[in-house]
């Protein structure tokens, strides 16, 4: 389970796994995704479990994508393979044990879809969030879509992909991203103390309850509507979505066409 990418430790029945970057904030590498998605799958067959805690190294829980080792300027129709988030998203949220996202710092883009897909969110003073994709040209893949609108409702959603803008801690937590905020100082032990709260609790019957839960959310499409499809398609294959790329390299601000 452990990598360089992917720290874990056990304290008890409660396993933390730190996302290792670091210097990169933590951005996700294809290397991060395959050992997130291995962890969270031996951790749903593990004994004496009862609680996962997801956090990141140094200054951010995670800012998302790492859109050099992923690729995806470089390719030429600028299309983007989600593929190897949504398995990683996919064993994390299909997980039994309850998950809590420990946010210091940056939760942004890919990052804050990590932290969505966890059970519990709880986020220190000074944490950041939000979906800024809009202002490279990328568009939000339609399970988060979904999972956005579940969270915090459709104007708020809405507010958060328009304009890209992030929220602070306190905002996030009104909005709903959030569910609770502490001071920078505290974050670690109040989390340590929420995972120990829920470890404390009978196990078949979390697990029994997270289950109902995610099934009775499974009952609606995760499938886009074709139209919805090809609309997203053609952002994605853009000339506004290699301009933002080009972008994000050259330090500058995009100049959007259109187009």
């Amino acid at each position: 389970m452990e990598s360089d990418v992917l720290l874990t430790a056990r304290e008890g029945d409660v396993v933390t796994l730190t996302l290792n970057r670091p210097e990169k904030r933590n951005a996700m590498t294809v290397p991060m995704l395959t050992a997130l998605r291995s962890a969270f799958h031996e951790l749903a067959a593990a004994e004496n479990v009862r609680a996962v805690v997801l956090t990141g190294s140094g200054k951010a829980f995670c800012s998302g994508l790492d859109l050099k080792e992923m690729g995806l300027a470089r390719r030429p129709d600028g299309s983007v393979e989600y593929s190897d988030i949504e398995d990683a998203l996919h064993a994390l949220e299909h997980c039994p044990l309850p998950t809590i996202a420990m946010i210091q710092g940056e939760a942004i883009a890919g990052g804050l879809e990590l932290a969505l897909h966890c059970d519990l969110r709880i986020a220190g003073a000074s944490a950041r969030m939000g979906m800024p994709l809009a202002r490279i040209g990328l568009v939000v893949p339609y399970p988060l879509t979904q999972k956005l609108l579940d969270t915090v409702g459709t104007a708020m959603t809405k507010e958060l992909l328009f304009t890209g803008a992030l929220l602070d801690a306190e905002s996030a937590r009104r909005a709903g991203l959030v569910g609770r905020v502490v001071p920078d100082a505290e974050l670690a032990a109040a989390t340590r103390t929420l995972a120990a709260e829920i470890a404390a609790n009978a196990p078949l019957s979390i697990r029994a309850m997270k289950a109902a839960i995610n099934e009775a959310n499974a009952f609606r499409s995760l499938t886009p509507s074709p139209e919805l499809a090809a609309q997203a398609a053609a952002a994605r294959k853009s000339e506004d979505l290699q301009e933002g790329l080009r972008s994000v390299f050259e330090r500058r601000r995009p100049a959007f066409r259109g187009r």
